[in-house]
C-alpha cells in the first residue's frame, strides 16, 4: 500500500484501488491531490501487476469539489498558488494574474490516456470536480446515497475537467444541458436513469460490486488487448468518419492477431481452459494511433485576444 497526503493506492490480485483520502474535508480536490492522482495513474500504467483500477473515496463522500478556504477569492488564490504543479501557470499579456491550467482537466486527460481500465466506485456525494473527474472512468458504479452536481453555473464559474467533451457523449446533449445549466444536485437514481452510472448499490456492497466487475476484466481478458480496445472506443468518438476506425482497427487486428496473446486466447478456447496471457502492457503495447494528430496544450491560446 502506498499512502500519500491525499490518496491511498493499494494493489492486490491485479487490481489497483486508488482512494481519495481526505474524509475530514469530504475529499475536496487540492493541488496536492491533482499531483498525486496523476502520479498514481503513472504508477499503475508502468506496473504490469496492475490489470485494472478502481477509483473511490474514503468516508461519506467521493469528492465535494474544489477545496476552498477563502471562498470569495478562491480562484484568485488558485491562479496564484505557490503549490500549483510546475508548468501549469502562465503569464498572459493583459492580465494581472497568471493563467493556470485546469487541474481537474489535467487529471482527466491522464485518465483518458491510461493503459488500464478504470472503474469509478462513487461512494457518496460527487460535486463539481468530483462529478467531472468520474466522466473519464470507463464504467461508473454508485452507492444508493450518492449525489451528483455540476454546480458550476451556481458558483459563477463554468464546467471544467473536459466535461463539455465527456458529459454529452455519456448522457446525451439534452440531459447534459439540463444538468449543466441548472447546476442542481441530483440523486443516484437519476444518474442511473440517464446512463451516467452503470448500477446502484448499498454503500456496504459498492466496493465488492466494483471488484466483481473488475475481476471479469482481470481474470478473463488480455491486458494489452484491453488497453488497445479502451483507446479505440475513446478516440473513435471524435473521428469524423468510420473509415478512421476501420484503418486503426485493421492495423491493430493484424498486429494483435499474430501475438502470443492471440495464440493463447484461441488455444485456451479450444482446450476449454482459462487463458494465461503472456504479453505485457509495458513491453508489447502496439503503436496503432501514431498516424492520428497528437493534441497538445497551447498556452498561447490563453492570450488576451484584444
Amino acid at each position: 500500500m502506498n499512502s500519500t497526503q491525499t490518496l491511498e493506492l493499494v494493489v492486490r490480485d491485479g487490481i489497483a484501488t486508488i482512494t481519495l483520502n481526505g474524509p475530514e474535508r469530504l475529499n475536496a480536490f487540492t493541488d496536492q491531490m491533482e499531483t498525486e492522482l496523476i502520479e498514481s495513474f503513472d504508477r499503475c500504467d508502468t506496473d504490469d501487476e496492475v490489470k485494472a483500477i478502481i477509483l473511490t473515496g474514503a468516508g461519506r463522500a467521493f469528492c465535494a469539489g474544489m477545496d476552498t478556504v477563502d471562498a470569495g477569492n478562491a480562484f484568485v488564490a488558485w491562479r496564484t498558488a505557490e503549490t500549483a504543479p510546475a508548468g501549469t501557470q502562465y503569464d498572459v499579456p493583459g492580465y494581472d494574474l497568471p493563467m493556470r491550467r485546469d487541474g481537474g482537466g489535467r487529471v482527466v486527460l491522464r485518465m483518458y490516456e491510461c493503459r488500464k481500465p478504470i472503474i469509478a466506485a462513487v461512494n457518496g456525494p460527487a460535486v463539481g470536480v468530483g462529478a467531472t473527474m468520474i466522466l473519464a472512468a470507463d464504467i461508473r458504479l454508485a452507492a444508493d446515497n450518492a449525489k451528483f452536481g455540476y454546480v458550476f453555473n451556481r458558483r459563477g464559474v463554468v464546467p471544467e475537467s473536459c466535461s463539455s467533451w465527456f458529459l454529452p457523449r455519456l448522457v446525451g446533449m439534452q440531459t447534459a444541458m439540463e444538468w449543466i445549466l441548472t447546476g442542481r444536485v441530483f440523486p443516484a437514481a437519476e444518474a442511473l436513469e440517464h446512463g451516467l452510472v452503470r448500477s446502484i448499490h448499498h454503500p456496504d456492497e459498492l466496493i465488492a460490486a466494483a471488484e466483481g466487475l473488475v475481476r471479469e476484466i482481470v481474470d478473463n481478458t488480455a491486458p494489452v488487448s484491453a488497453a488497445v480496445a479502451r483507446q479505440l472506443l475513446l478516440r473513435m468518438q471524435a473521428a469524423d468518419h468510420p473509415m478512421t476506425a476501420h484503418q486503426v482497427e485493421t492495423r491493430a487486428l493484424n498486429i494483435r492477431g499474430i501475438s502470443d496473446d492471440a495464440r493463447e486466447g484461441f488455444a485456451s478456447f479450444v482446450d476449454k481452459r482459462t487463458a494465461v496471457f503472456p504479453d505485457l502492457v509495458s513491453r508489447h503495447l502496439p503503436d496503432v494511433f501514431s498516424h492520428l494528430p497528437a493534441p497538445q496544450f497551447d498556452p498561447n491560446l490563453l492570450e488576451d485576444p484584444s
